[in-house]
């Protein structure tokens, strides 16, 4: 019996081979994400996997269809896996908006499902980090949420020679694009070929652009020049103020459906060009109007990252940490007469937040030992009963190799205590 094609197993270290995933990978950027979103005062929310599939088609049309998991369930209601979280997002606050101040700042790391062709760094299912400001419209906001994104990927050990936040605006292009007398009722199609000129032939292109009453060369030229728009400039003056104007450019080759997006847009990419998008995003300020039916109006931004592509990047770049099953104490168990003494101990190490294994049948003292190293024990301990009849606590350092004693009902003491000293 095997996965589901784009589909994904995780494995706890050491892998089994190299091709499969890790789970301990997996947690490592959970907790980077989680640690850096809590820093910049973000909270945590979530939401279901499973929502109406109106949810989705009222953001993106009917053509997202093709590309969901969807079905009707048993109560006759057409549903679909999530693709993606804002609408959930955006539901969830035009339906308590009143009970929170403003500006929300949440974040989520939900597992997201498409149905669509598998490719490097896109598979039929992923995790992302979703990060949000709703109900602020100033520039400042923008540029907050760009610091996290740079910072989140600073906490994996990338710097600027490493990745780039590539800078755009809806608002420059619906400029650039009225001041050519373009046909307002094109524009949608304009936007679609620009987010195509680095994917298609320039002779594509430029036949497209051309029907559309434009040359590629001004678009080139447009892209190349450079000029920041003033709210562009606002946020770059703001991520430099912090020290991190290297991680940003402007670039107004970045798109991102700007049917669906307001204002500033933004993506994250590795500076040698060898994977997708790390990270996307920008100000959808109609989203929330547009779920709510009008009864809710709150601008909004957010981006996405999602683990694949991040993954293979720090994998790439040997950024990954070495991990490690370790457990902090292995227990020994080498007379069977102090087994049901020996779990006292366990359960009282245990209850000290102190990771603990131990054999639960009986065992030769070598296969225990070998057991605890397997592991990757920081410690072994074990019970002795001394001659006067007194139960003794025993802990070896299993890379020091030294050993110290004291009263079984200390235990947990005395590792605290010897775990801080092998810590200093």
């Amino acid at each position: 019996m095997e996965r589901l094609p784009g589909f994904r197993d995780f494995y706890p270290e050491p892998l089994p081979h190299p091709d499969v995933w890790s789970a301990d990978a997996r947690q490592h950027i959970f907790d980077q994400w989680r640690r850096v979103a809590r820093r910049y005062g973000f909270r945590e929310y979530d939401g279901p996997p499973l929502e109406p599939l109106e949810l989705f088609t009222a953001k993106s049309g009917e053509e997202i269809v093709g590309q969901l998991y969807n079905f009707s369930d048993k109560g006759q209601r057409a549903i679909s896996l999530r693709p993606e979280m804002t609408p959930t997002l955006a539901r969830m606050v035009a339906a308590h908006e009143r009970s929170y101040k403003k500006p929300i700042k949440w974040f989520a790391v939900p597992q997201l499902f498409r149905y669509e062709r598998q490719q490097k760094g896109r598979l039929r299912e992923h995790f992302q980090l979703n990060a949000d400001v709703i109900g602020e419209a100033d520039p400042a906001a923008d540029a907050e949420l760009i610091a996290l994104l740079i910072d989140i990927l600073r906490s994996f050990n990338l710097g600027a020679e490493d990745f780039v936040i590539r800078l755009s605006s809806r608002n420059a292009w619906q400029a650039f694009f009225r001041e050519g007398k373009g046909d307002s009722n094109r524009e949608y199609e304009f936007y679609q070929t620009i987010d195509k000129l680095e994917r298609d032939e320039p002779e594509n292109s430029a036949k497209r652009l051309a029907n559309l009453g434009f040359s590629l060369e001004q678009i080139r030229s447009f892209i190349a020049e450079a000029k920041p728009t003033v709210e562009l400039q606002t946020i770059l003056d703001n991520l430099s103020d912090r020290g991190l104007q290297s991680f940003v450019k402007i670039d107004y080759g970045v798109i991102r459906g700007l049917a669906y997006y307001t204002g500033v847009v933004f993506e994250a990419f590795d500076r040698k060009g060898e994977f997708r998008a790390i990270a996307g995003g920008g100000r959808y300020d109609n989203l929330i109007s547009l779920l709510s039916g009008g009864k809710v109006n709150l601008p909004a931004l957010g981006f996405g990252m999602g683990d694949v592509v991040l993954l293979e990047i720090l994998k790439a770049r040997h950024r990954l940490p070495r991990f490690q099953a370790g457990i902090d104490v292995f227990f020994l168990i080498e007379d069977e007469g102090l087994r049901h003494s020996s779990l006292g101990s366990i359960q009282q190490l245990r209850e000290k937040g102190i990771a603990v294994d131990y054999p639960l049948t009986p065992g030769k003292h070598d296969k225990q030992f070998k057991r605890a190293l397997e592991l990757g024990a920081s410690f072994a301990g074990k019970l002795e009963r001394a001659p006067s009849g007194e139960l003794i606590f025993s802990l070896k350092d299993l890379k020091t190799k030294e050993v110290r004693n004291c009263p079984a009902v200390q235990a947990a003491e005395m590792f605290g205590a010897r775990k801080s000293d092998s810590n200093a």
